[in-house]
């Protein structure tokens, strides 16, 4: 992999921005790497938790440059088909993120010095948010004349207070650390990246002590009620309890953990079977 070192043990997997010198910019290596690390670890069912990290000073400095020239329409090319062309584009580059959004395990995401730009979108699709005393936060489309595309809206829509929100992508300032967990869009704040990543390191294997399903069920339910009305979310979390509710198995290997001391054993989830396999 050129922009990510992966590490999966004890039912965690490990994804690891390794561009530092280069400020991890995301490269077009990077949205076809991200993605294709995330399905493995999710279709498979490699892990439990996923926690994304990062190296050198920024956590990304966000689009390369040379995503922006690859995206640019032939000059010669008829305007509507160009334009379908590059919406086409736009599409792909929100799926990058969206496979974290959609995958069966809850990712955790650590985050140290500047988030800008695509990097907002990137954690924003995660489900928790950690960062270190100097991390800061900018939609830095803005001040490049362009409106985000790649999900800062949709998502921080439903993380952040819209005033706040919009302060931020209007101005184009940085959201510091401590501001962003005043205002939700981290859970803890910490000194250094040492302290941070022990602490999501602790969450996750807290996690991945949890039954597989019952975490999965979680996020499902969870993403659905965020995009739905509460009648919906109730009427859907009915359904999948229907299907999915069984007492025979993880309850009563909770159950009898805790009667004879001990922690509980959880069945994995099963890899998703793709074509004839």
């Amino acid at each position: 992999m050129t922009c990510f070192d992966v590490e999966i043990a004890d039912k965690i997997a490990r994804i690891t921005l390794k561009r530092g010198a280069e400020l991890n910019t995301m490269t077009p290596d990077f949205w076809r790497e991200l993605p294709e690390i995330v399905r493995d670890v999710d279709d498979g069912a490699k892990a439990r938790v996923i926690v994304i990290a990062s190296t050198g000073k920024h956590f990304s400095a966000g689009m390369d440059l040379s995503v922006f020239a690859n995206s640019r329409p032939d000059p010669a090319a008829e305007r509507g088909r160009a334009r379908a062309s590059l919406r086409r584009t736009v599409l792909g580059l929100q799926e990058t993120f969206s496979v974290l959004d959609r995958a069966r395990m809850p990712v955790l995401v650590a985050v140290q010095g500047g988030c800008i730009g695509a990097g907002v979108d990137m954690i924003a699709a995660c489900d928790c948010r950690y960062a270190t005393e100097d991390a800061f936060f900018i939609i830095q489309e803005i001040n490049l004349g362009m409106t985000a595309d790649v999900g800062t809206f949709p998502r921080l829509c439903r993380l952040m207070p819209q005033s706040a929100l919009r302060e931020l992508a209007y101005a184009g300032r940085r959201l510091p650390a401590r501001r962003a967990k005043e205002l939700g869009l981290v859970s803890e704040v910490f000194a250094t990246q040492a302290e941070m990543l022990a602490h999501v390191m602790d969450v996750a294997k807290d996690i991945a002590a949890k039954s597989p399903l019952a975490v999965y069920g979680s996020k499902v339910m969870m993403n659905y009620a965020r995009d739905h009305s509460i009648a919906d979310g109730l009427d859907y979390i009915a359904t999948w309890q229907a299907g999915m509710f069984n007492p025979e198995t993880d309850m009563l290997e909770s159950f009898n953990a805790k009667n004879e001391k001990r922690a509980p054993v959880f069945g994995d989830l099963l890899a998703v079977k793709k074509g004839l396999e």
